[in-house]
């Protein structure tokens, strides 16, 4: 390494380490407050939260029936199981995604504290539960998964879990057989045999990210193992090349800039010349928007670093569209430590006009019409399906960003509240209720996987985007 880059490692170490009290007090946070719910019989699995195998449309504001009834605006509920029907132990969740097959069946990966459960969702909606995956090592509360081709990237908190990497066709060929379609059972998978590979470059992960188009996994964040704070990785993006999933080889890591939250990464198209067919990451560092060019792996660069007013812990956002001009950011403490401009507690998505890569410009912000915190939003056709926590899934046509990018034509068009302890107070700023949700489908079923309850199988009704 030139002497440069040993300098720049250490200034990221040094970084990281100065901003790493933030993280472990959200972590914190989180911990004592699952335990608390634990506590009041939130996780009570099947023996509380009971299957929903039919379609419960939104009517006159509520979906379900009985103890599980849920406010909602434009998204029906198609089917529902429980942690504990997805053979977790632990009962609760975390992240979610999702896998097409070839033949256009549509698959769930639920990310849970002890593994991950594998649903399918049938072509009335309903959720049908195929098998797991457990954890490597160690229970954990994070857990975060992407699917590149037909295989999985599951990475994890737990210490030395490593990055699993299953193959998704094995749903299809070996847990429900055409030529056996009434007598099986759910499976659960071998973690040693049945894993395609286990990367074991890297100890612990809190994000996954995935770049499809380049085959390359970038573990972000862990506590522990080779890509922590204190090293000279700094819990920067750790890479790994997946071209061949049986046998991943990491290039090296990106410490520029310390630690990385989240991450999107992109073979850029937008209107920065300079930039055009290189790929370049939006990272969200804990205190700023992180634009890095990586196209040369063995010197990647950082390309701009943005703070923005109201920043308390910078977790995760989204580009607007294919055009590359705007992205959503989603900060995860601001609600909490009352630094969010608008009004206090409700949750807050900031606007960044990145058409110059190497100036962004926060052109303003959108605030939910509920309190809550706001997770991970993901952008699909100009509408944003966030998962708000408490609020759980909101819909928000984001199309109008270029016509007015403050954010005055952003409009709320649909949710799904998952957690309705909160709904008398209009929401309590805390981190219960959704995690993540799965959008992607082309059947339109969303996946929502809520974190003392379980997985949703959710389609929205509403209009499309209006510009």
């Amino acid at each position: 390494m030139k002497v440069t880059g040993v300098i720049a490692a250490m200034a990221a170490v040094a970084a990281a380490a100065e901003s790493s009290g933030k993280m472990e007090k959200v972590m914190e946070i989180k911990t004592k407050q699952w335990a608390d719910a634990r506590a009041r019989g939130l996780f009570g699995g099947s023996s509380r939260y009971f299957k929903i195998g039919s379609k419960y449309p939104c009517i006159r504001g509520k979906s379900g029936r009985g103890d599980q009834q849920y406010q909602c605006n434009n998204v029906d509920m198609h089917g529902f199981l429980s942690h504990e029907d997805l053979g977790s132990v632990d009962k609760a969740g975390n992240d979610v995604w999702g896998w097409t097959s070839p033949s256009g069946r549509e698959f769930g990966i639920v990310g849970q504290t002890d593994g991950v459960g594998f649903v399918e969702i049938l072509n009335n909606g309903n959720l049908e539960y195929l098998g797991r995956l457990d954890t490597q090592t160690t229970v954990t509360s994070w857990r975060d998964i992407k699917v590149i081709g037909h295989h999985a990237y599951i990475g994890s908190e737990a210490p030395d879990h490593g990055l699993q990497i299953f193959d998704l066709t094995k749903l299809e060929r070996e847990v429900k057989p055409w030529w056996n379609p009434f007598f099986w059972r759910p499976k659960v998978f071998n973690k040693e045999k049945d894993l395609t590979a286990l990367f074991t470059g890297f100890g612990s992960s809190h994000n996954i990210v995935a770049h499809p188009e380049t085959n390359m996994i970038y573990a972000v964040g862990g506590r522990s193992g080779a890509n922590s704070r204190n090293t000279t990785c700094a819990g920067g993006m750790f890479m790994v090349d997946v071209s061949n999933p049986a046998k991943p080889v990491s290039p090296g890591c990106i410490p520029q800039d310390g630690y990385v939250h989240d991450a999107q990464c992109v073979i850029y198209k937008g209107p920065t010349e300079k930039y055009l067919g290189k790929e370049i990451c939006f990272a969200y560092n804990e205190d700023t928007l992180t634009i890095m060019d990586v196209t040369d792996k063995k010197n990647p660069v950082v390309v701009s670093r943005t703070p923005y007013v109201g920043f308390a812990y910078t977790h995760q956002g989204w580009l607007v569209d294919d055009t590359m001009t705007f992205l959503l950011l989603d900060d995860e403490l601001d609600e909490m430590d009352g630094t969010n401009p608008g009004k206090p507690g409700h949750t807050t998505t900031y606007i960044f006009n990145v058409t110059n890569l190497e100036a962004p410009v926060n052109t303003g912000y959108y605030q939910s019409p509920a309190k809550s915190i706001d997770h991970n939003q993901y952008v699909v056709k100009g509408l944003s399906y966030q998962s708000n926590y408490g609020s759980g899934l909101r819909v928000v046509d984001v199309s109008g960003v270029e016509r007015d990018p403050t954010g005055g034509l952003f409009e709320e068009v649909g949710f799904f509240d998952c957690h309705p302890e909160d709904d008398a107070e209009n929401g309590v700023v805390e981190f219960l209720g959704t995690w993540s949700v799965y959008p992607y489908f082309k059947s339109g079923y969303i996946l929502l996987n809520s974190i003392e309850r379980g997985i949703f199988s959710l389609k929205y009704t509403g209009r499309k985007a209006k510009y």
